[in-house]
């Protein structure tokens, strides 16, 4: 199944520098699906300003990937509001995918091999790197300080083996305190309950605030890509071939822009 959806990728990439291959792909019957249903079922955050937030003063979703969702219900409908959006937290962003709930995932999804494994994920629509949130007054200028410190991190995200892999290299040992999203997390830092928040630094900067800072530390790239279902292929190579071409028609630099990231 992977070779094949790879080998679907190429072709259509192929045929996108040749003629353009959204057409092709949204009359594929997976796409053709969602179409008849007409409404796109997207998982989402709510609590990562910038990318995924729900705006307490709107009571509206916002950031780089809502105006995502909306863009691709855009080419799928024709209607930007097409889309319907669950807010899913890290643990469960893969069980609701794979019961059908969602059809695609949106929601800070980090590209990694083992991943790759059981679901399809799109190219890259944004690339960030792990980072550090202390308190201003903790006198800890790095990773390289954090030596048996206590850094919080979020429950089914990548950053624990991350942090793990670079205090390795640093030759120190981190405890982790794991939680359910982010704002228990900010809680915990400011409470001194955990020494440090790590998480991407483009979540970490939605939470800066007075008597916090980020480290100048940065590392383990994050690539952000979209989730689908594995045996949904096709549906994976119409997202791919959109993300593909939001980035050359400057839609996605644009919304980068936007929202400052």
């Amino acid at each position: 199944m992977k070779i094949r959806l790879l080998l679907l990728m190429q072709l259509f990439t192929l045929g996108c520098l040749l003629s353009g291959c959204n057409n092709t792909l949204a009359r594929s019957a997976q796409v053709q699906a969602i179409r008849k249903r007409g409404i796109l079922q997207v998982g989402t955050q709510s609590d990562v300003p910038r990318l995924s937030y729900a705006n307490p003063e709107t009571g509206e979703l916002e950031g780089l990937e809502i105006d995502l969702a909306r863009n691709i219900a855009e080419a799928l409908f024709g209607d930007q509001d097409a889309v319907a959006f669950t807010i899913v937290t890290t643990p469960l962003r893969g069980p609701l995918l794979d019961n059908g709930e969602i059809d695609v995932i949106i929601a800070a999804y980090t590209i990694t091999e083992e991943r790759k494994q059981h679901y399809n994920i799109t190219r890259p629509y944004y690339i960030d790197e792990v980072g550090l949130l202390v308190r201003k007054d903790s006198g800890l200028t790095g990773l390289a300080d954090m030596e048996n410190k206590r850094i919080g991190v979020i429950r089914g995200a990548t950053t624990a083996q991350a942090v793990t892999r670079e205090a390795e290299k640093l030759g120190i040992r981190v405890q982790f305190l794991e939680f359910s999203s982010n704002p228990p997390t900010i809680a915990a830092l400011l409470n001194r309950e955990i020494d440090a928040f790590s998480l991407d630094k483009s979540i970490l900067l939605g939470y800066l605030q007075e008597g916090t800072v980020i480290l100048p530390d940065g590392f383990d790239p994050q690539e952000y890509g979209i989730a689908i279902k594995l045996e949904n292929d096709q549906l994976a190579a119409y997202m791919d071939s959109l993300i593909m071409t939001m980035q050359q028609d400057g839609t996605l630099p644009a919304l980068l822009q936007k929202w400052e990231l």
